[in-house]
């Protein structure tokens, strides 16, 4: 007995990649399947009959679970991209906000001065705002450098948005008009070859068009002439430097694999992580959130989001348990990054061990959820989300 939906064939992915330009990654990713088949025959031929047909029944079960899960994504989509749209208003809102386009309730209230204190011109909207929220998270403030600042102090908005041929998401980034480059929208394109993995088939940026001698990614060097020569001039030298705006510049996969060794493949590997969990941070924690990076309020949370996980991981991983039966807390996440608590009601786990580290009946309700939430692995939390 076979499963369809394990059989597989390199030319039936070979026609679904042939319309895309496929990079090395895809071919080192077919190689690695093709090895893999080999493998999952060989150990099915290894089996004894009876063996075999029990693994052939549990084979089944997986289908009609991955049948389950297909139409769970299908649904998760449809749910994220209503909750978007709900989404919409409230960035339109905060839009105009922050840019002077519409004033708040009582702003604009006179406000009585000293005799003799002179007025001064007041500044619309918030300044600063998306520089001051990127500055305060800590993946991105690695790569915002001082030079850096006074370009993005332009920064009006940044959007996201799913795109769907290929697969993947795009960063808009909206400027003023400013004195560093003639773009006023630069984005980030992100292309995967599979969402939920999420495994990133390559990322393009735009062409930033700088103004002369504005450029921010690269330094212009100086040296002096030999001594003795006449007439001569400086000698200049252009080198790349570090730089948020090289994030629309990201790693180039080569088209043929063979054209890099094995530890050029291992850096690229890294770089284009890096890049994705730059992407992804702001698109899951800056975008939805950016009042409270711009207050430093999300850094709290953050920072005790990593305390307990210090303090969980010094304690081992046990069970959470009390005497009798209390309230087990769920944390997850709501589609379209929404990040609210669902408080569900469970029974509580018997404690099984005196030994087993536990969290105190006296703990907080917030420290119970925080708890679970980092004790679940990964691939068992609900994320609405490319991460």
């Amino acid at each position: 007995m076979s499963n369809d939906k394990d059989s597989f064939n390199v030319g039936d992915l070979t026609a679904a990649l042939k319309d895309e330009d496929r990079a090395g990654l895809v071919n080192a990713l077919k190689n690695k399947l093709q090895n893999l088949a080999g493998q999952h025959s060989d150990v099915l031929e290894n089996l004894t009959p009876k063996i075999r047909r029990r693994v052939e029944v549990l084979r089944e079960i997986q289908g009609k679970h991955d049948e389950i899960e297909a139409k769970f994504r299908e649904e998760r989509a449809a749910l994220e991209a209503k909750y978007q749209k709900l989404y919409q208003p409230l960035y339109t809102k905060r839009y105009e906000i922050v840019n002077g386009a519409i004033e708040v309730e009582g702003a604009q209230e006179d406000v009585k001065m000293d005799q003799g204190e002179e007025k001064t011109a007041e500044e619309k909207g918030v300044p600063s705002f998306w520089l001051t929220a990127l500055k305060n998270n800590d993946v991105i403030s690695e790569e915002i450098t001082e030079r850096d600042e006074g370009a993005l102090m332009y920064l009006k908005d940044i959007k996201w948005c799913k795109i769907e041929e290929p697969k993947g998401f795009k960063l808009e980034f909206f400027f003023d008009q400013n004195p560093y480059f003639k773009n006023t929208l630069l984005t980030k394109a992100y292309h995967m070859i599979d969402e939920d993995e999420p495994l990133l088939e390559k990322a393009i940026g735009t062409e930033i068009d700088w103004y002369p001698g504005k450029c921010l990614t690269q330094k212009i060097l100086k040296k002096k002439p030999k001594k003795g020569a006449k007439n001569a001039k400086p000698i200049t030298k252009t080198e790349d430097c570090e730089s948020f705006f090289n994030f629309f510049s990201p790693p180039q996969v080569p088209d043929d694999d063979e054209d890099i060794d094995e530890d050029r493949a291992e850096e690229l590997q890294n770089l284009m992580e890096q890049d994705y969990d730059i992407g992804s941070t702001i698109r899951e924690k800056i975008i939805p959130h950016a009042v409270s990076w711009f207050t430093g309020e999300a850094i709290e949370g953050e920072e005790k989001e990593a305390g307990l996980r210090s303090t969980m991981d010094n304690k081992g991983r046990g069970l959470l348990s009390a005497s009798n039966s209390k309230m087990l807390c769920v944390l997850s996440e709501v589609p379209c990054k929404a990040k609210c608590l669902r408080i569900e009601e469970r029974e509580a786990v018997p404690e099984t061990s005196p030994d087993k580290p536990s969290v105190s009946a006296s703990d907080s309700l917030e420290q119970a959820c925080m708890f679970f939430f980092l004790q679940t692995p990964r691939n068992q939390k609900v994320f609405f989300s490319n991460r």
